[in-house]
């Protein structure tokens, strides 16, 4: 067994137990950082992947969309004293159903057959993905800057718009 082999299993376990958690929890600032937790498990993976430039990039824009959304999450939830619990048979339920699914998919991976060749890449992929977007989609790039652009002046209007309405 490799040192690879380990962290993928890690991170791996992670990645599914924040996904679990994130869908059994009930109050939202747990789920937002169970899913947090989740995305920093899946940069992991994809440094195991030699795709530092991705999993840098799942950091950044995960990182400020986990913030947005636990903001959210707070502002747009109703705050009870007590929280509803789900009952005993409905997490009985749920635990089977990842226990099979987990299973399944580990006997799927263990009867599947993987190409033992390992690709390295010659050259940094950070180059390589900027050389690529620069170079062949430098118009589909500026064209997503400018609707997102668009995107967050409209937002501000409508923002704006419904504040003056409410006065």
């Amino acid at each position: 067994m490799s040192g690879e082999f380990i962290a993928f299993f890690i991170l791996s376990l992670f990645t599914i137990g924040g996904a679990v958690f994130m869908i059994s929890f009930t109050r939202v600032v747990h789920m937002v950082v169970s899913l947090a937790f989740t995305f920093l498990s899946i940069a992991g993976l994809y440094v195991l992947l030699e795709a530092e430039f991705v999993a840098v990039t799942q950091v950044i824009v995960y990182a400020g969309a986990v913030a947005i959304m636990m903001l959210f999450g707070i502002m747009l939830t109703p705050h009870r004293e007590q929280e509803e619990d789900a009952g005993r048979a409905q997490k009985v339920v749920a635990f089977i159903a990842v226990a099979a699914f987990f299973l399944i998919a580990f006997f799927i991976i263990q009867g599947t057959t993987w190409d033992p060749s390992v690709h390295h890449f010659t050259e940094d992929n950070t180059t390589m993905i900027g050389k690529t977007i620069f170079t062949q989609y430098v118009i589909p790039f500026e064209l997503v800057s400018v609707l997102l652009l668009v995107a967050l002046v409209g937002a501000i209007i409508l923002a704006k718009r419904e504040e003056n309405d409410s006065e």
